[in-house]
């Protein structure tokens, strides 16, 4: 179907939703937004469906969301029995969220399969625990993660509470495209409630239970006992779910010193303090900033809009403020996670901890150091769930932490996603500690870097937006793969890894398999311990560049990691 006839279809079909029709009227004079518009269909991953809000098939709207769901309750039907047991639903903050969680709903209950709404806004961490929790089938998020505030996403879950992986993302997006977006009916809330297909939950059903879980999850509960209320903690939700989950686990575990930044406090679908809901941004921090010199703190929290992920801010010695990065945080939280378990006789003799390939070769070195084995997943922290699974199902080891750099962090095996709410709890701690040490987090960070080396990491992400972004990805990742350099900044490539080809080509030309699930990822492995990867976003439109380096000292680090950006850039361009 050419996008002119898609368009003239919606037309049609959505007649009596005056929303949609004005939305569509009002582009009818401009081709290329029709064309963005309807060229493709909203594509469905392991990520599930992200994309910026409005009418047409390549758009977030209820229309796609119904028919997502519709393909979903289809393939959890192909075993009557087990999608008996239901799906759980959650969402967070942003437009239309909420309508779209109750559509999703709706449509399950008309196809047979019970739902279990949230009376209200949750977080991601606690809707993998509750698919879990409650023995659901599969568990669904409404939300854009930290994406800005036009967008909206839709993410499923498994019963294992991790994302969806590729082959049930697959088998999904089958059912999806043999249904019409016509064929989405919604039953009535009330006959779902009277039938027994839709269940409203809320604190009784989950958050207790998890809320008392995440505490069992403190490494030294005496201390915070003791020490938690002189800790000065300032804390930012952006208009996010962390809200309330974030501040009644430091509440209950003795952190009581914490202040929220009012502006930020509440639910807000146009996030208006911030450019982005991001806690990787530094204007995120502006408020949170302004509010800790007032109060004296000497730590910031920020979590996103689904509170899945963490960002920090630290004082550094002279009394400047440092927005941590993913990988520091990763490996402060790593290290102080191994180093107190194992003073306390409690680290695990077979303990495992689990990060992404694009996240920092530092926290190998912490691993090793502490007897830990660190196994690497692609990116996605699904993949990671998917590894704390094969601990439990093989019994050979004992999952400890995981992490990655784009600031996800968990230390449990009852939640299998990020989980702002227990990196919250772990890097307060770890505050706490280091306090009673006479030090700041920052002083831990520049300990760890004298003891292992300095390492210096870099995203940089290419924006290439439309249907020409999407051709231009596909040049980019096929002239790479054609033509691998041998050299980049002057660092020999010692292997190219091409996990779309599971394999891996040394300098010699001798190749063995990359080891990981295929995806579309190039890595280059350099001289010195430094890396390069290269991999196509799987929910935005974009192309990201991760540059990894190690060196004596700082400065060496950082010259070096802006050499390789350099050169990577020009070897895309």
């Amino acid at each position: 179907m050419d996008v002119k006839t898609a368009y003239e279809q919606w037309l049609h079909d959505f007649a009596a939703d005056a929303d949609t029709i004005a939305d569509l009227k009002a582009i009818a004079n401009a081709p290329a937004e029709i064309e963005d518009r309807f060229y493709t269909e909203l594509s469905f991953g392991t990520a599930g469906m992200r994309g910026v809000l409005g009418a047409g098939m390549n758009r977030m709207n209820r229309y796609n969301v119904r028919r997502a769901t519709k393909g979903l309750a289809k393939y959890l039907l192909q075993n009557p029995q087990e999608a008996q047991r239901g799906v759980v639903i959650a969402y967070d903050s942003r437009r239309f969220s909420a309508e779209f969680a109750r559509d999703t709903a709706l449509v399950l209950a008309q196809e047979g399969v019970p739902a279990y709404l949230f009376d209200a806004l949750r977080p991601v961490p606690i809707l993998s625990y509750a698919v879990r929790h409650l023995h659901a089938i599969a568990g669904i998020v409404i939300t854009a993660s930290h994406n800005p505030p036009q967008y909206n996403g839709y993410k499923v879950y498994a019963e294992d509470g991790a994302q969806v992986g590729p082959e049930a993302a697959d088998g999904i997006t089958a059912f999806i495209r043999s249904t019409p977006y016509t064929d989405c009916k919604l039953m009535d809330e009330e006959e779902a409630k009277a039938k027994g297909l839709l269940k409203i939950i809320g604190n009784k059903e989950v958050d207790d239970d998890y809320i008392a879980q995440v505490k069992t999850l403190c490494i030294q509960p005496e201390l915070l006992a003791e020490e938690g209320s002189k800790l000065s903690i300032v804390y930012t939700p952006i208009h996010g779910s962390g809200n309330v989950p974030v501040r009644r686990i430091l509440r209950e575990v003795g952190i009581s010193n914490v202040s929220v930044v009012k502006e930020q406090e509440l639910p807000d679908p146009n996030f208006s303090t911030v450019k982005v809901p991001n806690p990787e941004d530094p204007g995120a921090f502006v408020l949170a900033i302004k509010l800790a010199d007032e109060v004296g703190a000497k730590v910031i929290f920020a979590t996103d809009p689904d509170c899945d992920r963490l960002g920090v801010a630290v004082k550094t010695g002279n009394g400047d403020w440092q927005l941590l990065t993913g990988n520091q945080i990763g490996c402060v939280l790593l290290h102080y996670i191994l180093s107190t378990k194992q003073k306390q006789g409690t680290l695990p003799k077979n303990g495992a901890a689990v990060k992404s390939i694009v996240s920092t070769s530092l926290a190998n070195k912490i691993a090793a150091s502490f007897g830990v084995e660190m196994f690497e997943t692609l990116t996605g922290f699904k993949f990671i769930g998917e590894k704390i699974q094969q601990f439990q199902d093989k019994g050979d080891h004992t999952f400890v932490f995981g992490f990655e750099e784009s600031y996800g962090f968990l230390s449990s095996t009852f939640v299998r996603d990020k989980d702002g709410v227990n990196a919250s709890l772990l890097i307060a701690e770890a505050a706490a500690w280091a306090k009673t040490q006479g030090k700041t987090l920052y002083d831990i960070l520049q300990e760890i870097y004298k003891t292992y080396g300095y390492y210096v990491e870099k995203v940089v992400s290419v924006t290439l937006p439309g249907k020409d972004g999407v051709v231009k990805m596909k040049e980019i990742m096929k002239n790479l793969r054609e033509n691998p350099p041998k050299e980049l900044a002057g660092k020999k490539v010692l292997a190219v890894r091409d996990y779309l080809a599971d394999t891996r080509t040394d300098c010699e030309g001798n190749v063995t398999a990359a080891g990981l699930p295929k995806s579309d990822v190039l890595y280059f492995e350099l001289v010195d311990d430094a890396w390069v990867c290269i991999r196509p976003s799987g929910t935005e439109p974009k192309i990201k560049l991760y540059v990894n380096t190690n060196a004596s000292n700082p400065e060496d680090s950082a010259k070096e990691n802006a050499e390789l950006v350099e050169a990577c850039k020009a070897l895309m361009a």
